[in-house]
């Protein structure tokens, strides 16, 4: 189970409670359903919503509550170790990561227009970066917003795009400008109700099915010139303000979701029979074990370290990206150990592990590709 810490208080273990029997409840009965549809019921975001467990950062005037930021990585840790990554996946890029955006960078009009919605579950938000032919090379990205009067007409395509197929607003990333200068790029949020937007399909992944993830076309798409976010020109610094939030909450779900996956291998080593004896029996399993719940732990108390500085608004590009980068590759270790310890039926889909295996593959490649952290931190060295 998830470990106990000091850096929550009652309130968050209320909502953890709380969470645990939504989980229970409302996802676990359906979940197999919504991995062979490839996609959750948008029913879902509604009781999400209604429970209280969207946004809740966001401020009481725009239908929030108002809270800190543990609240959001108490719901992240508890759908990450829930083994239900698709829905995990589908509330932390609402939230954690689209959220941010608009808390910081949307004016009052702005919020009041789609922050409740974005509470209450009515409101399903986006994030488009990726393109075609860019993934981490923001700089490169070609979908150009062209102002014509008081609107941007927007063209180009998206892909990789996570909640696309339910999304009802877009934060897209656009070009506005000549050349790679950051001064080039802008943000704007995009309804999916305007003509010319189109979603392609909901593309075919090797895990986290349940979490639709879509292609974006953008044909002529024109948007108010009131749906620029923080001006015109500022995208990159809002980007780089917003992606360390980004990559903390990569780095907690990963920690959550090995813990998950170490909990069920070692629960099946201790029962799992060879030779007359049990798998845990046996020194390597027992010596790997204690490999991996050293690891786990060292992943705890670094993210709670992240944490508490992100409270405080100290926490740097390069930390997030220390986390990001040890506790998804620590993630890759323990549940591929966790397959192995399961022998053939680690490799059967049937078996827990093997969906936790296949989930985990994203999280050293979206938020910024392992090999992106590891670029981002030497240039802090």
């Amino acid at each position: 189970m998830l470990p106990a810490r000091s850096i929550y208080d009652e309130d968050h273990e209320s909502l953890r409670g709380s969470l645990r029997r939504f989980v229970a409840e409302e996802i676990a009965p359906n979940f197999q359903k919504w991995e062979a549809d490839g996609i959750v019921d948008r029913s879902l975001w509604g009781r999400l919503g209604t429970s209280g467990f969207l946004c809740p950062t966001v401020p009481e005037e725009f239908g929030g509550i108002g809270s800190d930021f543990r609240m959001h990585t108490v719901v992240a840790e508890e759908l990450a170790y829930s083994g239900f990554m698709g829905p995990a996946a589908d509330v932390s890029v609402h939230s954690d990561v689209c959220l941010g955006y608009l808390l910081h960078q949307a004016d009052d009009a702005q919020k009041a227009r789609w922050l409740p919605g974005m509470v209450d579950g009515s409101l399903v938000c986006a994030i488009a970066m990726t393109e075609p032919g860019t993934g981490s090379d923001l700089q490169g990205v070609r979908t150009r917003a062209i102002r014509d009067g008081d609107h941007w007409v927007i063209n180009g395509a998206k892909t990789f795009i996570s909640n696309g197929q339910h999304a009802d607003i877009v934060i897209v990333v656009t070009r506005t400008g000549d050349g790679r200068g950051s001064g080039n790029m802008t943000l704007i949020v995009v309804e999916a109700t305007r003509e010319g937007f189109r979603r392609g399909r909901n593309l075919d992944k090797l895990g986290q099915i349940s979490a639709d993830t879509s292609e974006l076309f953008f044909d002529g798409v024109r948007v108010p010139v009131a749906n620029t976010l923080g001006g015109e020109g500022r995208a990159m610094g809002m980007l780089m303000s917003e992606l360390p939030q980004e990559r903390l909450i990569i780095a907690v779900t990963s920690v959550a979701a090995a813990q998950k996956a170490y909990d069920i291998t070692r629960d099946y080593v201790r029962e799992r029979k060879v030779f007359g004896q049990s798998v845990a029996d046996f020194q390597n399993t027992r010596y790997r074990l204690a490999e991996l719940k050293t690891e786990l732990s060292v992943g705890w108390a670094f993210v709670d370290q992240c944490i508490a500085k992100h409270l405080k608004g100290e926490l740097s590009t390069y930390e997030a990206s220390m986390a990001k980068l040890w506790c998804s590759e620590m993630q890759g270790r323990v549940v591929d150990a966790g397959v192995q310890m399961h022998g053939g039926y680690g490799f059967m889909r049937e078996y827990e592990i093997c969906r936790l295996y296949a989930d985990a593959r994203v999280q050293r490649i979206y938020g910024g590709t392992s090999e992106i952290m590891k670029e981002l931190i030497s240039r802090n060295l």
